[in-house]
């Protein structure tokens, strides 16, 4: 449990926190919610203690650990991916050499009755106590699992992970977070790093997990599936709601509504009491029941009402120009890098108004085949536009297409043109941009701020077609409403790559998978497209079942002799690995059975002393007790290695 006291901080004067408090729970699954700018991922920060506040403090009972995956960072790392995983085993891998340079001391001494000797003895006991404390023998089992389910190929583990882009690296970082079994996570925005996949994925590993969870994300979904808490942020102050985010939303409101109802009623009962007192205050007659009310008055306890921070982007797309009923056509469409060809003999079409959504693990090709259309890019094969197709485009990267030396204005001013030239303004003005902001330089914007520009941006120049890579990854929850609300409005094409599920519900009629090069199409919006996966898995299962059937039927005596050649090579397997606990157990009973010779030797030092003076008699005994650890831990592999094959 982790408790949270009374915190305040300010920043330009202006205060972050005042006097927040709440506790987290050893097993609360909390989402940080709140506006961009409100404070979310600083209180991480100072849980983390990664920063101080101004006031108050965090109090961890002792040994407690704290797992945290900042928004973003710099990855270094020069090994390869299984290499950088395996660093999250710090402690196991230190144990190991421990263990190791104990038994060889061990095994070098002769003072077996010293104090130094005893004290050795007794530190290679708890490092191997401690080594199957912590899971040692199950480590690699758990890094392919975590490495696997956030989207890793088996083939890639030993691929040097500086190789990989900077959204890949931090899944490393990701995974490293998850296998070391820390007693709460602190998550900032981890979905900006995933594909579908993987944050499915992901959500199915922190149900399970055993320790406490905080996160700040922008995506509904992911809050919904794993969040059993919501705390709120809001120009200062904290409220604490018992539900996901999208219950939370709804509880908020009704608290909003009937703070207000109370704080109006209270008010026209305090109108009422003023006039009762300015209408009798001069009449004595009335002057015991004027100071009983104004005793009253002064007794109220006034009823506050929350501010909530309405302010948010507003926009619509301006109308898209007429073009031709065909858009663009791919046929035989190939790009290739220097590691892997991603886009593979493609064929596709785009329809006039059609929505579509790229979906597909990161590195599939969504991007690369959003910047080939774009022009970005070369490749081989054939792309052909329609008439009069006019493309805007938002990056992924968008901030590396602003000018950092130019200001918010300056921007927006040279590529204004024709009469939208005056109203550059009022545009910024509806991006949150306002009064010395427009002044600002784009690179002291934040990442929020430079996405806000960027979709400004897309409104000076109306197009036809828009295609957007992953437009909502720093923007709040209010903001990606409002943008989704201008894409269900906008009369155009539209291509958008994401992986927020509830930002494409409802928001693309077709849905383009990318998987090992190639395209699968899929018709309506992401749900459905989850759905008909998920139908298509259980049939190609089925099918397989299917099959397999057939072909026991067809040739039953080759079938079943396949089957039992398996049958029996899983058997031969298990068979040995019994053998060996079966001999393990054997020489385990041996070897206490010695020792127990050997301790009641020392126990009689008159009958043995010649062999208790040249001290083998010591040595022989604290070799017993080495051989017999070892074997302990072998059996202990060995039922480990058993439990996985029959399980």
């Amino acid at each position: 449990m982790i408790s949270i006291n009374n915190l305040s901080i300010q920043f330009g004067g202006e205060s972050l926190f005042d006097h927040i408090s709440f506790i987290i729970n050893d097993k609360d699954r909390i989402g940080l919610v709140g506006k961009n700018g409100a404070g979310k991922s600083t209180l991480l920060k100072i849980i983390k203690g990664l920063q101080r506040a101004d006031e108050g403090d965090v109090i961890l009972p002792d040994g407690y650990s704290v797992g945290y995956l900042p928004q973003e960072m710099d990855t270094h790392g020069t090994g390869s991916v299984i290499e950088e995983a395996m660093n999250a085993f710090t402690e196991v891998v230190e144990l190991e050499v421990k263990i190791a340079g104990y038994e060889n001391q061990i095994s070098e001494r002769t003072d077996y009755e010293s104090e130094s000797y005893h004290k050795l003895i007794r530190r290679h006991s708890e490092a191997i106590e401690r080594y199957h404390l912590i899971g040692g023998q199950a480590v690699h089992v758990n890094i392919e699992k975590v490495l696997t389910g956030l989207g890793f190929e088996r083939e890639e583990f030993d691929r040097k992970l500086s190789t990989f882009s900077s959204g890949w690296q931090m899944r490393v970082e990701i995974a490293k977070i998850l296998l070391q079994r820390h007693d709460v996570i602190l998550l900032d925005e981890p979905t900006n790093h995933l594909d579908i996949d993987s944050i499915q994925w992901l959500e199915d590993f922190l149900e399970n997990f055993k320790g406490a969870v905080v996160l700040v994300s922008h995506d509904r979904a992911f809050l919904d599936n794993v969040t059993k808490r919501s705390i709120e942020i809001s120009q200062g102050k904290l409220y604490d709601y018992k539900a996901n985010y999208s219950e939370y939303v709804l509880m908020r409101e009704e608290r909003m509504e009937s703070q207000l109802a109370t704080h109006n009623n209270q008010q026209r009962q305090i109108r009422q009491i003023e006039r009762f007192v300015e209408r009798f205050r001069s009449k004595a007659t009335k002057a015991k029941q004027v100071q009983s009310r104004i005793k009253l008055l002064e007794k109220i306890d006034l009823v506050e009402v929350d501010m909530v921070d309405e302010s948010g982007i507003r926009f619509r797309f301006p109308p898209a120009p007429h073009s031709g009923k065909i858009i663009l056509e791919g046929k035989n469409l190939n790009k290739d890098y220097p590691q892997k060809r991603v886009l593979n003999n493609l064929a596709f079409s785009v329809i006039k108004n059609d929505r579509i959504a790229f979906v597909g693990k990161n590195g599939e090709g969504k991007t690369t085949l959003s910047k080939v259309i774009t022009g970005q890019v070369d490749y081989t094969g054939e792309l052909k536009f329609g008439h009069n197709v006019v493309i805007g485009y938002y990056a992924q990267n968008q901030s590396d297409y602003l000018d950092p030396d130019k200001t918010v204005f300056q921007t927006i001013d040279d590529i204004a043109v024709g009469d939208i030239r005056p109203r550059i303004k009022g545009i910024l003005g509806g991006f949150l941009f306002s009064g010395d902001d427009i002044e600002k330089k784009v690179k002291v914007l934040s990442g929020g701020e430079k996405s806000r520009l960027s979709l400004a941006k897309l409104l000076l120049t109306p197009a036809n077609l828009l295609i957007l890579d992953e437009p909502t990854n720093h923007l709040d929850m209010h903001s990606k409403d409002v943008l989704k609300s201008a894409l269900l409005q906008y009369n155009g094409t539209l291509v958008i790559v994401s992986h927020d599920r509830d930002f494409l519900q409802g928001l693309t009629n077709r849905v383009f998978e990318f998987r090992h090069g190639s395209i699968k199409e899929y018709l309506g919006d992401i749900y459905d497209f989850l759905e008909q996966r998920r139908l298509r898995t259980l049939n190609e299962l089925e099918a397989n079942q299917k099959k397999m059937a057939a072909q026991s039927a067809e040739d039953p005596v080759s079938q079943n002799k396949i089957n039992w050649e398996k049958r029996r090579e899983s058997e031969k397997e298990v068979r040995k690995v019994k053998s060996q606990i079966t001999k393990c157990e054997t020489e385990i009973e041996k070897l206490e059975a010695e020792l127990k010779v050997k301790e009641g030797m020392l126990g009689t030092p008159e009958k043995y002393q010649k062999q208790i003076q040249d001290g083998t008699l010591y040595k022989a005994y604290e070799d017993l007790k080495v051989i017999l650890t070892r074997e302990m831990k072998r059996w202990e592999e060995l039922n480990y290695e058993l439990e996985v094959m029959e399980g």
